[in-house]
């Protein structure tokens, strides 16, 4: 008789298994049938919103027991707007271009034989992600149209929600000639399906965590596979002796503030020490006026009185809220030596007119996207034009920055020759 443990193990082994063989199946599937389904998957959301919007309901109701704030509930209540919003967004990914097959370059060696890279789907996605639905039918759209078969393992506070949304979608995927199980919705909240699921590397290609820190450390701790990543976001602005403060301003304010939350939002900001008194008056008296907490270096204490003194934990801290860290410094240098010791290498800004400190500046900087003269808040897949993104990653293999359907790819290549044999 099997134990408890067993069958969850064996549980994850047999979708593992489906998602494998449904990955065989999907290479030989033309970017129309994808399309295809994408286009039929957004009607049949949309004809089927109340019983997703039904299904919300529970997850809704069930929120008050996994203690989730007002905020955390608005990002998981569903709506007809919201449902009409998801299946819109499956129809632009249906406009994307497809990256399978692509060539990505090509030669002809001199003994005749032609030489081609082209692009190939990564094979089997692990897609952990935090609980909102709209989520489920990003990743299951992005993964499939670049290829993949996905498991997707969201959280329990939008199980039911999730579920509804994933029949939907393969019960779609029948009907048009899409492999069952290239989008399946993992059953079980346990928990410890997550660390079956990280052993399977015999099956599955790669691992993407999207949530808490704690979350990813776990994942990457005991992935079997390659995972695409990001810890944190401590995100920098860098305000130069030549930057215009009312830019530097817009954008500082922009980057803490439009949204708090985010990866993407900045979390410390960089000043120069020939502009600090005005840049500290100006720019970081903007925020303290939106409500953000200065938690500064002796020079920012000395000129702005509520600012609190910086502690070494403050400069590495993504506050993910109403705060900040504010530093001086001598020159670019310095601000290049602080950013690359404190930062979660995500994302880095430069407000300056000099275009040689600039170039200086990027080059430098080991982050994954280095911004000049705009806001932390545009490292993103939609405002890069990718149209979609599963998350983006910190990494520098094998993808970086905002993992779109190009990510979700790998390259084989393909050798055609006449005949020719190797002396």
């Amino acid at each position: 008789m099997s134990t408890p443990e067993q069958d969850l193990a064996q549980y994850c082994r047999d979708v593992a298994e489906n998602a494998r063989q449904a990955s065989s199946q999907l290479q030989l599937c033309s970017g129309q049938l994808k399309n295809h389904w994408l286009h039929e998957s957004a009607l049949a959301l949309r004809s089927g919103v109340s019983s997703i919007l039904e299904a919300n309901a529970k997850d809704i109701q069930k929120a008050p027991e996994y203690g989730l704030t007002d905020a955390q509930i608005d990002r998981l209540v569903l709506n007809e707007e919201r449902v009409a919003g998801i299946a819109t967004a499956l129809e632009q990914i249906a406009m994307l271009p497809d990256p399978v097959g692509q060539t990505i370059e090509g030669s002809v060696r001199p003994n005749g034989l032609e030489i081609n890279k082209i692009r190939v789907p990564l094979g089997v996605v692990f897609f952990i992600y935090e609980s909102r639905p709209n989520v489920t039918a990003d990743a299951a759209a992005i993964c499939l149209k670049s290829g993949n078969a996905v498991i997707l393992r969201g959280g329990k506070e939008a199980a039911y929600s999730s579920r509804a949304i994933v029949d939907i979608l393969m019960q779609v995927a029948i009907q048009v000639g899409i492999p069952e199980h290239a989008v399946q919705l993992v059953a079980t909240t346990d928990r410890e399906a997550v660390g079956h699921f990280l052993q399977l590397d015999e099956f599955i290609d790669v691992a993407i965590p999207r949530g808490g820190e704690g979350l990813i450390r776990r994942v990457s701790a005991e992935a079997t596979m390659p995972v695409i990543k990001h810890f944190d976001g401590n995100c920098h602005v860098y305000i130069d002796k030549d930057a215009c403060l009312e830019m530097a301003t817009a954008i500082a304010v922009n980057a803490k503030c439009q949204r708090m939350g985010v990866c993407n939002a900045c979390e410390s900001l960089v000043i120069h020490r020939a502009i600090a008194e005005p840049a500290l008056q100006q720019v970081v008296g903007a925020l303290i006026e939106q409500g953000v907490a200065i938690h500064g270096d002796e020079m920012t204490c000395g000129v702005l009185e509520s600012a609190i003194a910086a502690t070494e934990e403050d400069y590495g801290t993504e506050y993910l809220g109403p705060a900040i860290s504010v530093r001086v410094v001598d020159d670019v240098d310095s601000a290049i030596e602080h950013i690359n010791r404190y930062s979660s290498r995500h994302t880095e800004a430069i407000v300056t007119s000099n275009i040689v400190t600039a170039r200086k500046f990027v080059a430098a900087i080991d982050s994954a996207a280095v911004m000049i003269n705009a806001s932390t808040r545009f490292n993103d897949g939609g405002e890069f034009g990718l149209g979609a993104e599963i998350g983006i990653s910190t990494d520098k293999f094998h993808a970086r920055g905002p993992c779109g359907l190009e990510e979700l790819t790998s390259y084989k290549y393909i050798v055609t020759g006449n005949g020719q044999i190797r002396n």
